[in-house]
């Protein structure tokens, strides 16, 4: 294989690298490298091209970088001798991108032992290269390089009439990182999925039949009669009861209309109140007109001392409003009613 051939093979390999997308890069393990090796001595050895091995533990620093430490041997066969040559070097690796095939550049420098002929001697090499790797699991990938190696010898050199040597190397092996691949963040760490837009027209919060998009009276208390825009009307006071046959409230009563004046309140309901008390058709038409006029007046008279601010009319109806059947015990208990109407705008 002809210098010209590899480097050609090496360069096209570097222009139809595809291009990755931009992440945040996690992985910074260690791993082990063995390979095998394709060599083509040059200088004055007059040595044929030969085989070798090595192997190479390394660390990955970053996205883009990789450091490594390499031993290898190749055999030297040369023309009536045979030799050997074993070393080492220290190499840095500079990944273009991280992804299933990741092409990098690589340089290096090291020192190796020639003995050939008898002789033996130390040199200082220098290596630099293109490779890439092809990942076929998280824990194992095939690599490859194609590199040019200096070789200086000086004085004390096997080959005394070529102080400086020119080789050419190829490897091929795998690589085996230790542990689990960490993840990209984009992986590991999903966009959260945006909660839906807020919709207040499919919200009715305080349930008077008004989607809060169109609610001017937010907070409407439990059971009221409301208009178009959501501000009561009408409340029934149900459980507002009296003593028989009598004015006087009741402590159930008492305590249903303090929780009416803090709603009231609450909601800033300014509007002028008229409190409407109606009775059952028990009893002559005259007394229960009576009656149910006292029984209204006595719960104005109990709203404006719990702090109703709101200007408050006692109005009794005695039994013309009926909204039960009088004839049953049910219906005239119904009957038996104080109402707030709700006055102006």
């Amino acid at each position: 294989m002809s210098k010209r051939i590899l480097v050609a093979f090496g360069l096209a390999g570097v222009m139809a690298m595809p291009v990755q997308a931009e992440e945040q890069f996690l992985d910074d393990r260690w791993y082990i490298a063995p390979f095998g090796t394709y060599f083509n001595p040059g200088g004055e050895r007059n040595a044929k091209d030969d085989w070798g091995a090595g192997a190479g533990i390394g660390k990955i620093i970053n996205e883009h970088f990789n450091a490594e430490i390499r031993g290898f041997w190749q055999h030297l066969n040369g023309k009536g001798y045979n030799g050997d040559l074993t070393g080492g070097t220290a190499d840095l690796q500079y990944y273009f991108m991280r992804d299933v095939f990741s092409p990098y550049a690589v340089i290096g420098a090291g020192g190796m032992n020639t003995s050939a002929g008898g002789r033996s001697g130390a040199s200082f090499i220098g290596e630099a290269g293109i490779g890439a790797t092809y990942e076929l699991h998280d824990n194992f990938l095939l690599r490859g390089d194609v590199r040019y190696r200096y070789v200086h010898e000086g004085n004390g050199g096997v080959y005394r009439n070529e102080r400086d040597l020119h080789d050419m190397v190829v490897n091929l092996g795998f690589v085996v990182p230790f542990g689990e691949k960490p993840k990209a963040l984009a992986e590991a760490t999903p966009e959260p999925t945006p909660a839906p837009a807020d919709d207040c027209s499919t919200r009715d919060s305080d349930g008077d039949g008004v989607n809060d998009c169109e609610d001017r009276c937010p907070g409407t208390m439990a059971g009221a009669q409301v208009d178009d825009q959501g501000c009561p009307i009408r409340i029934e006071l149900r459980g507002v009861n009296f003593k028989y046959d009598s004015a006087q409230l009741t402590e159930e009563a008492k305590s249903i209309l303090d929780g009416v004046v803090e709603q009231l309140v609450a909601a800033n309901e300014t509007r002028d109140i008229e409190v409407q008390g109606h009775a059952s058709s028990e009893g002559s038409s005259r007394y229960n007109l009576k009656l149910s006029q006292r029984r209204a007046q006595a719960v104005v008279d109990y709203l404006k001392a719990a702090g109703l601010r709101n200007r408050l009319y006692a109005k009794g109806y005695g039994e013309d409003y009926p909204i039960a059947d009088n004839s049953t015990e049910a219906g005239r208990e119904r009957n038996r009613r104080v109402e707030l109407v709700f006055m102006g705008e």
